[in-house]
């Protein structure tokens, strides 16, 4: 009876440390882990909604760059991190595309994760450096076709999103070119505008200054409508080619194991994120804006994984395109 009674001790005594960690959560930085290299549009997000996560949490909010594998090494990386809420990852779109992607993937990242909640869905602009030939998106079609030996298509590496659109370009206008993957959006941009390769599809997070100061050439917007802060860029449909057409959604994801309590804490500061006024402001100054408040929760997130993984799986399979 005595071992019985020491044992049930020590079990409450769990019991209550672990009720009081989550209590105290968080007690000390938490770092987000962004799969891409610092400065890309992944990057940009996730900075703009750190300090005010910050001061609903009350600790420092650090972030940590973790680029290769198309966002594969970083997931991997907090999917194998401690349960504790103290180190979480801003994936996008290329979460649901992974799967199919990299057929040896080492992660499931429905079961790896604990979803936090959506942060936004980020229009794409396809993009040229500012002397390439064509000027509309009907020449640069007709031009890849004729030229589709000696036209270079950069992107920020193979499950980024600008792989994932310029194989939906590809596919649409039924033209392979050569592709040039990058370690990460911002070396791919630089050779964008120092000329180096051709053209590029990426998110307006990181196009849009660009595009506003002349330094690209710009053919349209992968939305149905068109952009508030780009308003003479015509969508793809408008420019000729309607079946081109793809956003690119963020979420925040916390290692599987990681208590619900401590989950939700996060959740509950994202969402305060992006109601700040400044975050708002910033999104639409890059094209996009916060998700709704019912769909920056864990269960929304969930569910619009899961249905992404289903939506994508085919048309990579179709096209025939995997990383390894």
């Amino acid at each position: 009876m005595k071992l019985v009674s020491i044992l049930c001790a020590a079990a409450l005594a769990a019991t209550v440390g672990a009720v009081r960690a989550q209590d105290a959560f968080p007690s000390q930085p938490i770092t987000i882990v962004v799969p891409f290299a610092a400065g890309g549009p992944t990057d940009t997000v996730t900075r703009l909604i750190a300090e005010p996560m910050s001061k609903e949490l009350g600790q420092q909010v650090v972030i940590q760059n973790v680029a290769g594998a198309g966002g594969t090494l970083a997931a991997g990386q907090v999917a194998k991190a401690s349960p504790d809420g103290y180190t979480i990852l801003m994936h996008h779109i290329g979460m649901s595309t992974a799967p199919t992607l990299y057929r040896n993937l080492d992660f499931d990242p429905v079961t790896a994760f604990a979803t936090v909640g959506l942060v936004t869905n980020v229009p794409m602009t396809l993009i040229a450096r500012k002397d390439f030939e064509p000027n509309t998106l009907e020449e640069l079609v007709t031009y890849v076709k004729a030229n589709k030996d000696t036209v270079v298509y950069a992107n920020a590496g193979i499950g980024a999103a600008s792989h994932l659109c310029g194989m939906l370009f590809m596919n649409a206008i039924d033209t392979a070119v050569t592709t040039v993957p990058y370690k990460g959006t911002g070396p791919a941009m630089t050779d964008i505008l120092a000329g180096e390769v051709d053209f590029m599809c990426d998110q307006s997070t990181n196009t849009t200054g660009q595009i506003k100061g002349g330094e690209v050439k710009v053919y349209a917007v992968t939305t149905p409508e068109r952009l508030g802060n780009l308003p003479d860029v015509p969508t793809t449909t408008e420019a000729g080619l309607p079946g081109f057409q793809v956003g690119v959604w963020h979420g925040l994801y916390a290692p599987a194991g990681t208590p619900e309590a401590t989950v939700e804490k996060l959740s509950a500061a994202l969402q305060k994120a992006l109601a700040d006024p400044t975050v708002i402001e910033r999104f639409a100054e890059l094209g996009t804006a916060p998700v709704a408040a019912d769909q920056a929760t864990p269960a929304a997130h969930k569910t619009y994984l899961a249905d992404q993984i289903a939506l994508w799986k085919p048309i990579i399979e179709k096209a025939g395109v995997f990383a390894d």
